[in-house]
């Protein structure tokens, strides 16, 4: 350890605590191979590996307590998004970047959706939404959805009325300039 004012400091690379134990492997280090022909870890690159949606805690557990319950991947496999289908998702998802970038800086957290299955309004933050939608692209099905807990009704809004608000900041910033020079000049 360096002592204060010395200039001199020593930094260790230290591999993250992961808990191990009974059926949890220990983690293993991919391994480069350096300029000199020697075998070092691989460095640990902040934001690699992380998943879209959480990591199921009891995965491979044989105590899982939902490992009865049915499993909707067992079904059978459903079509593949038709190319209109995958367009109107990829619209929807560049539609929400606008919409968020607009509506999050005035206190909106999301988008709130009428369910056609249940009747229920459904309350999406932003990530959310984003990441069941990115669901939908890849794997064709959409995710199991759940109403949010005690959400506050004013800090959502409609597609329609993210849509519309979209539309008129846009015509605010091109007003005046869509316009014809006189003629007369």
């Amino acid at each position: 350890m360096a002592r204060a004012g010395t200039g001199t400091r020593r930094v260790t690379a230290r591999r993250p605590i992961v808990p191990t134990g009974p059926g949890r492997p220990r983690p293993v280090a991919a391994q480069v191979t350096g300029s000199r022909g020697r075998t070092r870890p691989r460095r640990w690159v902040y934001g690699e590996g992380v998943h879209d949606e959480p990591i199921d805690p009891f995965n491979g557990d044989p105590a899982d307590p939902a490992a009865g319950l049915h499993d909707p991947g067992d079904d059978a496999p459903l079509d593949p998004l038709t190319d209109v289908e995958r367009q109107d998702v990829l619209e929807d998802l560049a539609d929400l970047e606008i919409y968020q970038a607009l509506l999050a800086p005035i206190g909106v957290r999301g988008l709130v959706i009428e369910c056609e299955d249940c009747r229920e309004p459904h309350y999406f933050d932003w990530d959310l939404l984003r990441g069941n939608l990115r669901h939908l692209l890849s794997s064709g099905r959409p995710r199991v959805h759940e109403p949010a807990y005690d959400p506050d009704p004013d800090h959502y809004v409609t597609w329609d009325y993210a849509r519309g608000y979209a539309d008129g900041v846009h015509d605010t910033l091109t007003e005046g300039t869509d316009e014809e020079p006189d003629a007369e000049r």
